[in-house]
C-alpha cells in the first residue's frame, strides 16, 4: 500500500473510528492490528474482535488495489502524535509500512492481509429501519449505564433492542436498577427483540454524532448492523432471554415526588462521601414536606441532607445503593425528576415530568 503526501486525518480519522474495539491483549497477534483495503480510490479501514466489526471509508487517491495490516494502536498513537496539518506518505513493502511526515521517519511492521479474519456476515434480513444518529445516541446514553459487566447471567451484559409497531423500545438491567427509554421510527413492524452486547453498545454511543443524519439499523439473524456516514457496524447479538422489564416497572406506587434534579444530585454527592465505601448505602426518608438522605461508614462518620418536598403522605425510610442513584441523576438533563416510592420493600422509580419515554427502577437494599 503506497500514498503520497495526503493529509493525516484522511488516515488517522477512521483509523480512530475502529480502532476502539482492539483488545490490549489478543489470543490471536494479528487482531491487534487494522487492516486497510485500497480499491479505486476507497479506503476501508477493518478492525473486528471475532464478535464486532467496525469498517471505516475515506476517499483517497487512486493508487491500484491493494490491502495491508498493521498494528491499530501503534499507529494511530504515531499519528496522533503528529501535528494536526501533517500530510504523511504511507509505503508498506517486504513486512514493513514506512510512515513519513515532514522529516520524520517511522517502520511498522505488517501483517499479510490474507491472514485477517473477518466477521461472517449473515445474509438472512429479518428487520431494516432507521432514526436520526442524534436520537438513538441520546437513547442510548438514557440506558448504557444500567447494563451489567461481566454478570454470569450472560443475557445482562448488553442491552435489549425491541422494535415493535411505530417504535424502538431500549432495556438495560442489571439485576440491581433498570433503565428504559423509548423512541419513535418510521413504520410499521413486527415484533423483534435483539440482545445488543455491552461493547457494541459502547462503541456505538461513542461513534454516533450529535446531528439529524440517520443511521440504518438492520436486524440479521443472529446479527445487527448499524451503518451512518462512512461507518459500518456489524455485531453478533447475545442469545438468551431477557427477563420480562414490564414487571419490573411499578405501575400503582403511591407516594409521589418531583425535586429539582441538580440539587438532588448535588445532595446525594454530599452525602456520598461518607457513605460505606463498600456497600454505598444511602438512606432515604420521606417525611410530610422534606426529602431527608443520611450517610454512614464504618468510622461512625455521619452526612445528613433535607430537602424541601410538596408531600403530605405517611412516613416511609428506604435504603438504595447510592451510586445507582447518582448515575440515574448525572445522565439526565431535565430540570426536575418525579420519585415514585411505595414501601422499604418496594423498587423505587424514576420519572421525568411530562415525559413518558423514560423510566429508571431503582431496587431498595437494606442498611
Amino acid at each position: 500500500m503506497q500514498f503520497k503526501n495526503i493529509p493525516r486525518d484522511l488516515v488517522l480519522k477512521p483509523l480512530q473510528a475502529v480502532s476502539g474495539i482492539v483488545e490490549r491483549r489478543q489470543t490471536l497477534p494479528i487482531l491487534a492490528n487494522v487492516l486497510f483495503e485500497h480499491k479505486g480510490n476507497t479506503l476501508t479501514t477493518i478492525a473486528t474482535d471475532l464478535e464486532l466489526q467496525i469498517s471505516a471509508k475515506v476517499e483517497v487517491p487512486d493508487a491500484g488495489d491493494q490491502a495491508i495490516t498493521v498494528a491499530a494502536r501503534k499507529l494511530q498513537d504515531l499519528l496522533r502524535a503528529l501535528p494536526d496539518t501533517s500530510e504523511i506518505s504511507l509505503d508498506a513493502k517486504d513486512g514493513k509500512m514506512a510512515v513519513k511526515a515532514g522529516k520524520s521517519r517511522f517502520s511498522l511492521q505488517t501483517l499479510p492481509a490474507a491472514d485477517y479474519p473477518r466477521l461472517t456476515m449473515s445474509q438472512e434480513q429479518l428487520q431494516s429501519f432507521s432514526l436520526p444518529q442524534k436520537l438513538l445516541k441520546a437513547t442510548l446514553r438514557l440506558v448504557e449505564f444500567a447494563m451489567a459487566q461481566q454478570d454470569i447471567r450472560f443475557y445482562l451484559n448488553g442491552m435489549l433492542f425491541v422494535l415493535e409497531k411505530d417504535q424502538l423500545v431500549c432495556v438495560a438491567t442489571d439485576g440491581h436498577r433498570l433503565s428504559y427509554a423509548v423512541m419513535p421510527v418510521e413504520g410499521n413492524f413486527s415484533k423483534q427483540e435483539i440482545i445488543v452486547p455491552r461493547k457494541t453498545v459502547i462503541e456505538l454511543s461513542k461513534l454516533l454524532a450529535d446531528t439529524d443524519e440517520p443511521i440504518s439499523i438492520d436486524i440479521l439473524a443472529n446479527q445487527v448492523r448499524f451503518s451512518f456516514g462512512n461507518i459500518e457496524l456489524t455485531s453478533k447479538v447475545i442469545d438468551g432471554k431477557f427477563p420480562d422489564y414490564n414487571r419490573v416497572i411499578p405501575s400503582a406506587h403511591t407516594k409521589l415526588i418531583t425535586v429539582d434534579r441538580l440539587l438532588l444530585l448535588h445532595t446525594l454527592q454530599r452525602a456520598a462521601i461518607l457513605s460505606n465505601e463498600r456497600f454505598r448505602g444511602v438512606r432515604v426518608g420521606l417525611v410530610p414536606g422534606a426529602l431527608k438522605i443520611a450517610c454512614t461508614n464504618n468510622e461512625q462518620e455521619e452526612a445528613e441532607e433535607e430537602i424541601e418536598v410538596a408531600y403530605e403522605g405517611n412516613a416511609i425510610d428506604i435504603g438504595f445503593n447510592i451510586n445507582y442513584l447518582l448515575d440515574a441523576l448525572a445522565t439526565l438533563s431535565s430540570n426536575e425528576i418525579t420519585i415514585a416510592l411505595q414501601d422499604s420493600a418496594a423498587s423505587a422509580l424514576f420519572t421525568v415530568p411530562g415525559r413518558t419515554d423514560f423510566k429508571y427502577v431503582v431496587m431498595p437494599m437494606r442498611i
